[in-house]
């Protein structure tokens, strides 16, 4: 039995033909799916919508997945262990890595981390349940998606999975932020204990798509950044202390850093050395670029890619035992470089996300998503106002799922547009014909 082309439900792959290898059938199932399709329509950094400039969660995971992918096949060439194939989990098939890239956003509801936050917020206060962006995708995929009729998702392959969980745990357990709900972990943890994976750690396949997110998210967010005039590309604002000094709290603040060993290096002189690399390294290529904006800006960006995804390696990880995709120079990680990617990660975070007019738009998403749940929370109100067939599907599976998790299933699915729509049907003076089709 091959356990890395193991399905959890579909084993006799019903209603699939066979002259298609299973990791290319899993890319099929989910690009053809609707909760893909509606990534073209939720935040990335800007309000989807703000321009047909701006990157979506759709154009985001295309290009996750165009540098995941391309890394795997490089690292497939230059690491035995690789080709060795000794474990499931200690293999990187570049397939696989797409997949998993594409599917790593589903689970993101509309208006980016806010709706995440305000869902997570009345799940917890009224009911406590969580909600998490990660857990979602499995929610969705093993669930909520169907395929040919089936109840159980799109049954991806365990490898493509198991790719996708880079948070290996339940997160219903006290304590946890981030993981898959109790329902989905069951799955989770079936193909893990099948895989012979050690506690707590993930993939090699599921480290890569991390890592490689990480690299889009801190060059393409500034390149959009830079292109809506959120980010000043002048000296004055990378020597401005009071960057500086916010960009060293979100360091400080973020739980996640503590593995960069932050306390070894003089963090203000580092996070002044960067920016300061980073703005010259901007006024030296648009020169180059003939003084034109959009040239320097793609270029800027393609040099930030290539310098982070050519440093990705595979190290031993001795704390766990297992192995670590990380940046690596000589032989061991590369902190410096990594640390470098969190500064220009915390600049986008503190140049965009930050950024008064931002935040003005996150307060009014929190607000339409506070009240289209109070609309829809309640069972005896909200199955008048819901879709037909999204009641059918509780109906009849309803000892599977509390009304409570089908709301925010049902608002986390939303697309921005749709969310100002049913927003709009229910608290605007008018909002068009009831003939209109969702």
């Amino acid at each position: 039995m091959n356990v890395r082309k193991l399905r959890l439900f579909d084993t006799e792959n019903i209603y699939s033909g066979d002259d298609r290898d299973e990791y290319e059938k899993d890319y099929a199932r989910l690009i053809q799916s609707p909760a893909f399709r509606r990534l073209q329509g939720k935040s990335q950094v800007f309000g989807a919508g703000s321009g047909d400039y701006y990157r979506t969660r759709l154009t985001h995971s295309l290009e996750v997945s165009q540098i995941a992918r391309e890394v795997a096949r490089r690292l497939g060439k230059s690491y035995p262990l690789l080709a060795a194939k000794e474990h499931p989990g200690l293999m990187i098939d570049p397939e696989v890595v797409e997949v998993a890239a594409l599917a790593h956003d589903l689970g993101h509801p509309p208006f980016g981390h806010k709706g995440e936050e305000v869902l997570n917020d009345v799940l917890t206060a009224e009911h406590g349940m969580k909600y998490e962006g990660n857990a979602q995708n499995y929610r969705i995929l093993m669930f909520l998606e169907k395929r040919a009729g089936s109840d159980s998702g799109l049954d991806l392959t365990a490898a493509v999975l198991l790719g996708i969980n880079k948070y290996p745990f339940c997160i219903d357990e006290p304590g946890r932020l981030k993981g898959v709900f109790a329902r989905e972990w069951e799955g989770i943890a079936y193909l893990r204990g099948l895989w012979g994976m050690p506690e707590g750690v993930a993939t090699l396949e599921a480290q890569l798509m991390d890592l490689c997110d990480d690299i889009a998210y801190s060059t393409h967010d500034l390149e959009d950044g830079i292109r809506a005039g959120k980010i000043q590309m002048s000296r004055s604002l990378f020597e401005d202390d009071r960057l500086v000094a916010n960009l060293i709290q979100e360091i400080v603040n973020d739980q996640g850093n503590k593995s960069m060993s932050w306390d070894l290096v003089d963090m203000t002189a580092m996070v002044k050395q960067v920016l300061s690399q980073f703005v010259q390294q901007w006024e030296m290529i648009f020169a180059e670029c003939g003084q034109e904006p959009s040239r320097t800006r793609r270029e800027m960006k393609a040099r930030w890619v290539r310098k982070f995804a050519n440093q990705v390696g595979i190290i031993d990880d001795p704390a766990t035992g297992w192995k670590r995709v990380t940046f690596v120079r000589e032989g061991a990680e590369d902190l410096e470089l990594l640390r470098t990617m969190e500064i220009l990660k915390k600049l986008a975070w503190v140049t965009l996300i930050k950024d008064f007019r931002v935040q003005r738009l996150h307060k009014r998403s929190e607000v339409m998503i506070r009240r289209l749940w109070d609309s829809f929370k309640e069972y005896e109100t909200g199955r008048l106002i819901i879709p037909p067939d999204w009641l059918e599907s509780y109906e009849r599976q309803r000892d599977k799922w509390p009304w409570e998790r089908l709301a925010a299933d049902y608002i986390s699915g939303m697309t921005d547009a749709y969310a100002e729509k049913v927003y709009a049907e229910f608290f605007a003076s008018r909002s068009g014909s009831i003939y209109e089709r969702d």
